[in-house]
C-alpha cells in the first residue's frame, strides 16, 4: 500500500521538532568547564537521529555537546568493536589484552608490536599530554565547540554502550570494551595528528637506549659516520614516499568555468584502509541555524573530516609535506643522557613507562626526550639513528601540539565558500597531513597545502644541515640540524598559532583555477598550466617526474575541463573509468616485445623457460582497462608489478622525464629492455600455475567475499595509475587478489544546480558497519562492485520522505 507523502512529512517533521524542543529543557553544563568523566557521564545528553537508506544517520541536535552525544552514539552501534580496539591502543593497554609480540592493525600508528604501541601512548597519558593540549586556550589549543563535541561523543558512546547488547562477534562479551572519557576521545585525535610523525617513529622512540646499557648499538655498525650518504637519502626518500602509504587519495575541483550549471563540481577519492580504525563513517550532522553538513569522519572523530555543505564541497589527499625533522644532539663526554646546546649541557627527560603484559611479566622501559622531542633509534630499518658516546638523535614533530584537527574540519563545516574553507584553515591551522581542494556553488575552485610542518626554510637547512642532512633533505624533505646550536632553533611564523611552524600564508595554494587536482605528488602540478612553484623543500618538489596516477588524473580532469559544460554525471563517470595510464603508455610496446622473442620463449628468473607466446595477444587485445569485466588485465599488472619491480626506470622509457613536459613524459616503452623477457616469463608461470587464464576476467580474481558472497572489485593498484585505487594482497591459493587491503573509501561526486540543495552522490565502498549481523555490512560494497551510487539525502524534505526513514531519539539515562 503507497502511504502519502504529506502526513509523513508532518508527523516526522514535528516528532524532531517536539524532541528538539525536549533536549532544550535539559540542564546543560559550561562549555568552557574542564570536561571530565562526571560531565561525560551524567550530562543529560540526547538527540534525534534519522536513518536514510544505507544506514547514514542524519543527527539533529541543539548544540555540540548534544551532537556528540548523537555521533558517538551512532557510531558505537556501528562500529563499536573497532572504535573499542583503538581506546586499547591509545591507553596502552593492547599488551594487556593481546599479547606484547602481537601487531596492531596499524591504524593510529605504524608500531609493530603492541608492546612498542604501548610504551608509547602510555607514556603520553602518563605525561598528561592531552590534558595539557585540552587545557590550551585557542586557538593554540581547541576551541570550547570542540571540547564539547568530543564530551558529547564520549557520553554517547558510553550511553550506547550501556543501552545495548554488542552482537558484533569481534568483541562481543570481551572485557577490553569499556567506557570512555573525553580525554580517551582527544587521546586518539592525537594519535591522529601524530601519525606521520611520532606515530611512524614508534618503534625507533621506544627502542632507543644510552649506550652501555641492554639494547644500545655497538661496534662500527653503530657509528653514524659509517652511513652511506646516498643509501640514507634513498631510505629516507621511501619512508616519506606518499605512494607507499596504506593512505593516499585523488580530489579534483572545477571551477564553474567548466560546468553545465556555471557552478562549482567537486569528486573527492580518498585511499584508506578497508578495515581497522581508519575507516570512514558516513553521516550528517545538523545544529539548526548553526551547522549542516554532510559527509564522513574517520573512527572515533566527532566532525565531518571530509564532505559538503548547502554551499561548499572538499576533500582532502595526502600531502608530500614532510611533517618531522631530526636534530643531531652533541652529547656532553661525561653523560650520554646530556646534550649541549652552546656548549651548555642539557638533561635529557626520562619517561619511564610500565607496561601490564598477557600472560607474563609487566614490561618497564625509559624513553628519552629532549627540548627538541624525543630521542630515536631509527626511521626504519634502512634509516639506523644509533645512539653512541658522542651523538644521539631527536624527532622534531609539531603535530605533538595539535590538537586542532578536528576544529579545522568544523570550521570547514560550517562554511560558505573556498575563501570560508581558506578562512578555516587559517585560523584552526591543524591539518597535520593532508592537502585541501574544494569547490563551491558560485563556481570557485580551491587547492592548498595548509598543514602543521615545522618551518624548516632551505636557507636554514644550508646553514645548520648535519653530513646526513645534506643528503636528506634534497631527497626527501627531511632535515637534519644541528642541535648543538642555538643559531639553528627553528623559528616562528607571524601567522602561525604555534610556535615553530609554518604559518598559512607560506602554503602552497590556487584559487579559482578551471580545475584544481591532486594525486598526493607535490602540489607543482595542482594545475598543469598554472604550476605552483616557489616554496621550500619540506612541502614537496618541484619540476620532477610524477607518478602514473597523477600523470592519468591531470591527463583526464584537463580534458574534461577542456570539454565543458561538467555535470555530477561526468564526475561520477571520471570515477569508475578505470583507465590505466600504465597500460596505455606501455601495454602496446610490451606486446611487441612479446610478439618479437625468439619462439615465443622468454627465461624466467628461476631460469626456467616459458611459452610467453598467448600472453602477447592478450595484451594487444587488452582495453586499458581495469573493469572487474576486462581481459588482460589481471596479466598486465602483474607484469606490470614484477617489470617496475627490477628495471629502474632510467631503463625502461625510450623518451625520459622532462620538467617541460610533465604529463607525456617518460614514455616509449624499450622493447629491447632486458627485463621485459623475465617479467612476462614470470607472470604467466604464475598464472598457469595458479590456474587462471591469461585472459581470465579481472573480477574473477580481484574480489571480496561478503556474507559467502563474492563481489567483484573494478580498479587498480599504484603502480598501474588508476584512479579508482585498490590494493590487495596476491593470493594464489584464494584465488588471486581476494581481500582488498585499501584504495577507494568514502567517494564524494559534488555540484549545485541553483536549487536549494546540493546535488550530491557518495559511496562508502566497505560499507558502514564492521558487524557481519548489520543490514549495513556489505551493501554499499555490493554497490560499489556494480558501480552505483548512493543518492545523498541533504535537505529535510529528502531526509524525511526516505522509504528507509526511521527516526530514534537517544539519550542518557538517569
Amino acid at each position: 500500500m503507497r502511504l502519502s507523502t504529506r502526513p509523513i512529512l508532518r508527523r516526522v517533521a514535528l516528532t524532531g521538532a517536539a524532541l528538539l524542543a525536549a533536549t532544550a529543557a535539559v540542564p546543560q553544563t559550561s562549555a568552557a568547564a574542564a570536561p571530565d568523566d562526571r560531565t561525560a557521564a551524567g550530562g543529560g545528553l540526547s538527540a534525534v537521529i534519522r536513518y536514510t537508506e544505507n544506514g547514514v544517520p542524519h543527527i539533529l541536535a541543539r548544540d555540540h555537546a548534544h551532537l556528540g552525544f548523537g555521533t558517538g552514539w551512532a557510531q558505537a552501534a556501528d562500529q563499536v568493536c573497532v572504535l573499542a580496539d583503538g581506546f586499547v591502543t591509545v591507553s596502552g593497554e593492547r599488551s594487556r589484552w593481546f599479547g606484547a609480540d602481537a601487531a596492531p592493525d596499524f591504524s593510529l600508528s605504524s608500531a609493530t608490536k603492541n608492546l612498542s604501541s604501548d610504551l608509547y601512548f602510555k607514556g603520553v597519558r602518563e605525561s598528561g599530554t592531552v590534558e595539557q593540549l585540552l587545557a590550551t586556550p585557542a586557538p593554540a589549543g581547541p576551541t570550547d565547540d570542540l571540547k564539547e563535541l568530543m564530551r558529547g561523543w564520549a557520553a554517547g558512546y558510553n550511553a550506547w554502550l550501556a543501552q545495548n547488547k554488542i552482537t558484533d562477534p569481534a568483541c562481543r562479551g570481551a572485557g577490553w570494551v569499556r567506557p570512555v572519557t573525553t580525554a580517551d576521545v582527544a587521546a586518539r585525535g592525537f594519535a591522529v595528528s601524530v601519525l606521520g610523525g611520532q606515530g611512524r617513529g614508534i618503534d625507533g622512540i621506544t627502542a632507543a637506549r644510552p649506550p652501555g646499557t641492554a639494547g644500545s648499538p655497538t661496534g662500527p655498525t653503530a657509528l653514524p659516520q659509517g652511513a652511506d650518504p646516498a643509501a640514507a637519502a634513498e631510505a629516507a626518500r621511501e619512508f616519506f614516499d606518499t605512494g607507499r602509504y596504506d593512505m593516499g587519495s585523488n580530489a579534483v575541483a572545477f571551477a564553474g568555468s567548466t560546468t553545465a550549471s556555471g557552478r562549482g563540481l567537486l569528486l573527492g577519492n580518498p585511499h584508506y584502509p578497508w578495515q581497522g580504525g581508519r575507516r570512514f563513517w558516513q553521516f550528517q550532522q545538523t545544529i539548526p541555524g548553526e551547522l549542516n553538513v554532510s559527509g564522513a569522519s574517520l573512527l572515533g572523530t566527532a566532525v565531518v573530516n571530509i564532505g559538503f555543505n548547502e554551499k561548499v564541497a572538499w576533500s582532502h589527499t595526502v600531502a608530500t609535506g614532510t611533517p618531522v625533522n631530526l636534530h643531531q644532539l652533541a652529547l656532553d663526554p661525561a653523560d650520554p643522557t646530556a646534550y649541549l646546546v652552546d656548549g651548555t649541557p642539557e638533561r635529557m627527560t626520562r619517561r619511564t613507562v610500565t607496561v601490564p603484559v598477557a600472560g607474563g611479566a609487566p614490561v618497564t622501559r625509559t624513553q628519552w626526550w629532549t627540548r627538541y622531542g624525543p630521542v630515536v633509534s631509527d626511521l626504519g630499518p634502512g634509516l639506523p639513528l644509533p645512539w653512541t658516546a658522542q651523538t644521539a638523535y631527536a624527532l622534531n614533530d609539531p603535530n605533538a601540539a595539535n590538537l586542532r584537527g578536528s576544529d579545522t574540519a568544523l570550521a570547514m563545516g560550517k562554511a560558505r565558500s573556498v575563501a570560508g574553507i581558506q578562512d578555516a584553515l587559517r585560523r584552526t591551522q591543524g591539518l597535520p597531513w593532508v592537502n585541501t581542494v574544494a569547490a563551491d556553488s558560485a563556481g570557485g575552485t580551491l587547492f592548498t597545502q595548509t598543514q602543521v610542518l615545522p618551518r624548516i626554510t632551505d636557507e636554514l637547512v644550508a646553514r645548520c644541515s648535519t653530513p646526513m642532512g645534506r643528503a636528506t633533505y634534497p631527497a626527501s624533505g627531511l632535515a637534519v640540524l644541528d642541535g648543538s646550536r642555538g643559531d639553528c632553533a627553528i623559528g616562528s611564523d607571524p601567522d602561525a598559532v604555534q610556535p615553530g611552524v609554518f604559518g598559512p600564508g607560506k602554503a602552497p595554494t590556487l584559487r579559482d583555477a578551471p580545475y584544481a587536482e591532486n594525486s598526493n605528488d607535490s602540489a607543482w602540478l595542482a594545475n598543469a598550466d598554472r604550476p605552483l612553484t616557489g616554496y621550500e623543500r619540506i612541502w614537496g618538489n618541484v619540476a620532477t617526474a610524477r607518478s602514473p596516477r597523477t600523470r592519468g588524473a591531470v591527463e583526464d580532469v584537463s580534458a574534461m575541463a577542456a570539454k565543458g559544460r561538467l555535470t555530477v554525471a561526468d564526475l561520477q563517470k571520471q570515477q569508475f573509468a578505470n583507465r590505466v595510464p600504465a597500460g596505455d603508455l606501455a601495454a602496446a610496446d610490451a606486446a611487441k616485445a612479446c610478439s618479437a622473442l625468439p619462439g615465443g620463449t622468454a627465461t624466467a628468473s628461476d631460469g626456467a623457460a616459458v611459452d610467453v607466446s598467448a600472453a602477447c595477444g592478450v595484451l594487444a587485445s587488452w582495453d586499458r582497462t581495469t573493469d572487474s569485466t576486462s581481459r588482460g588485465a589481471l596479466l598486465f599488472d602483474r607484469f606490470w608489478r614484477k617489470l617496475t619491480a627490477s628495471t629502474p626506470a632510467k631503463d625502461l622509457w625510450l623518451v625520459p622525464f622532462s620538467a617541460a613536459d610533465p604529463v607525456r613524459t617518460p614514455r616509449a616503452l624499450d622493447q629491447a629492455a632486458p627485463g621485459i623477457g623475465r617479467a612476462l616469463a614470470d607472470t604467466v608461470a604464475e598464472l598457469k600455475a595458479a590456474g587462471i587464464a591469461l585472459d581470465a576476467p579481472l573480477g574473477e580474481h580481484q574480489f571480496v567475499v561478503r556474507g559467502g558472497r563474492k563481489l567483484p572489485v573494478g580498479g587498480g593498484t599504484e603502480a598501474l595509475g588508476v584512479w579508482n585505487k585498490i590494493e590487495a594482497p596476491w593470493n594464489a591459493a584464494a584465488g588471486g587478489y581476494a581481500e582488498v587491503t585499501h584504495g577507494s573509501s568514502h567517494i564524494q561526486a559534488v555540484g549545485w544546480d541553483g536549487g536549494r540543495c546540493p546535488v550530491a552522490r557518495t559511496l562508502l565502498t566497505y560499507s558502514q558497519s564492521s558487524n557481519p549481523g548489520s543490514p549495513y555490512y556489505a551493501d554499499q560494497t555490493r554497490m560499489y562492485s556494480e558501480e552505483r551510487w548512493v543518492t545523498a539525502r541533504f535537505c529535510e524534505r529528502d531526509i524525511l520522505t526516505s522509504p528507509k526513514l526511521r527516526v530514534a531519539l537517544v539519550r542518557e539515562r538517569r
